[in-house]
């Protein structure tokens, strides 16, 4: 599914639309390039799972962790890790485990099975074309 976002509002939509499919396990993997809307698209997601909290980007703490919606929701930002081994190091794979949606920006994350692929591109000023591959469905 292809859909262009004028605003933040169509993203937050589009969102929604994802947040009410969604199943503890579920993987999103979120592409596009610095700014191109993919912490704006989990903040739809959260806002539609009925997380209040203020999601942010996890840049400087590759995880941030929302509860109090229907699941919860584990939002990884993984631009500054180097590769599959280092993810393993961390320990962070045990969050596919914890009962929650998994939001991946910048995955480094090997063999995940069937996951959501969201793509963003900017096409000028906040105009986006949002690119959903829902591989649980296509897989």
């Amino acid at each position: 599914m292809k859909m262009i976002s004028r605003c933040e509002k169509d993203t937050f939509a589009l969102a929604a639309d994802v947040a009410k499919t969604l199943r503890a396990g579920d993987v999103i993997l979120l592409h596009g390039e610095l700014g191109a809307g993919k912490t704006t698209f989990t903040k739809g997601l959260a806002k539609a799972l009925g997380i209040e909290e203020t999601v942010t980007s996890p840049t400087f703490n590759y995880v941030k962790e929302y509860q109090g919606g229907r699941l919860p929701l584990f939002h990884f930002d993984m631009y500054r890790v180097s590769d599959a081994d280092e993810v393993y190091e961390l320990g962070l794979e045990e969050y596919f485990y914890r009962g929650g949606v998994v939001v991946v920006e910048w995955n480094k994350f090997d063999g995940i099975e069937r996951p959501i692929e969201v793509s963003i591109r900017s096409l000028g000023g906040d105009v986006r074309e949002i690119e959903i591959d829902d591989k649980r469905i296509d897989g």
